[in-house]
C-alpha cells in the first residue's frame, strides 16, 4: 500500500482535542479514567487541530485530575525523517502547569537537545519534567539525567514497549526497516527503558527494559530545592545582564484570514 493510504489512515486514527480545556472530544475516555482515578495524565499522541486538517503534530498532552487539559505541547521541531510525517509545532506549549503533583513540564525526544527550549522550562520553575522518547539509547538517558541536573527537578523518561504483534501485518517490515537491521524478526522492536531521575541527576529508577509494567516512586518535591542552593540556571545562576531569551507562545495561525 502505498504512503499516501497511510498517511490518510493516520490522520483519520489521530485525536483532535478540544483546546479550549473541555471535555468532549477523543480523548473522552482518558478524561474520565483521570477524574475516577484523581491523577494527572501526561499523554503523547499524534494529534490533528481539526477533523478536516491534513497536517499532524507529534504531541504531548497534560491532563488534570478533573479532566481538563491544562497544556498541549507540540514537538517544535521533527527530527530528520520525521518531517515526512509532522508539521512543526509552535512555542505556545512551552509551559508549565501546576498540577496537585506539582509544577509539571514536557518535552518530545531530541527536543531535550535543543538549550534554548530547556531553559524556557526551567525558568519556570518545573518541579516533574515529563520526556516522552521512543527508546532509551545512552544517549537519550544521558540527556535525561543532565536536565534533571541542569533543571534540578525531577525527570520521569517514558519509552515505549513495542512489538512486533501490536503492529498490522502489512506495515511489521516497513517498522523493521525503520528500526535497523538488527530489529528481530518477532519479538520487541522498541524494548522500553522508562526511568525516573532525581534532581541531582541520579537515578531514582534505573531503566526498566523488556517489559511493560507501572513504575511508581515517591517524589518529595522539597529535595529540588535542597538542590537549588549551589544551581539554580534561571534564578541566582543565570545572567541577564548577558544573556536573554525572548519565547514566542502565541498559538501558530494557517496566516490566511476571512473578511465577509
Amino acid at each position: 500500500m502505498t504512503a499516501r493510504h497511510w498517511h490518510a489512515r493516520l490522520l483519520e486514527q489521530s485525536p483532535v482535542l478540544d483546546h479550549t480545556g473541555g471535555v468532549d472530544d477523543d480523548l473522552a475516555p482518558i478524561r474520565a479514567a483521570a477524574r475516577e482515578a484523581g491523577v494527572t495524565v501526561v499523554l503523547g499522541l499524534n494529534e490533528r487541530p481539526s477533523a478536516a486538517a491534513g497536517s499532524l503534530y507529534n504531541s504531548l498532552v497534560t491532563i488534570g485530575p478533573d479532566g481538563r487539559t491544562l497544556n498541549l505541547h507540540r514537538k517544535l521541531t521533527p527530527t530528520h525523517t520525521e518531517r515526512i510525517v509532522w508539521a512543526a509545532g509552535d512555542g505556545a506549549g512551552l509551559r508549565v502547569v501546576d498540577t496537585p503533583a506539582g509544577r509539571i513540564g514536557s518535552l518530545v525526544c531530541w527536543e531535550h537537545f535543543n538549550p534554548l527550549a530547556r531553559h524556557a522550562l526551567h525558568a519556570q520553575n518545573e518541579e516533574l519534567h515529563v520526556a516522552a522518547w521512543p527508546d532509551m539509547p545512552e544517549s537519550h538517558t544521558i540527556a535525561a539525567r543532565s536536565y534533571a541536573l541542569e533543571g534540578r527537578c525531577f525527570v520521569i523518561s517514558a519509552g515505549q514497549i513495542l512489538s512486533t504483534d501490536d503492529i498490522p501485518a502489512d506495515l511489521v517490515d516497513a517498522y523493521r526497516a525503520g528500526v535497523g537491521p538488527d530489529a528481530p524478526e518477532n519479538g520487541l522492536l522498541f524494548n522500553g527503558g522508562s526511568n525516573i531521575v532525581g534532581p541531582d541527576g541520579t537515578w531514582i529508577v534505573e531503566p526498566v527494559f523488556d517489559r511493560a509494567g507501572l513504575i511508581t516512586a515517591p517524589l518529595p518535591t522539597g529535595r529540588r530545592y535542597e538542590e537549588l542552593l549551589d544551581l539554580d540556571v534561571a534564578g541566582h545562576y543565570a545572567r541577564p545582564d548577558v544573556f536573554r531569551l525572548s519565547v514566542d507562545r502565541r498559538p501558530r495561525t494557517s496566516g490566511v484570514s476571512f473578511t465577509d
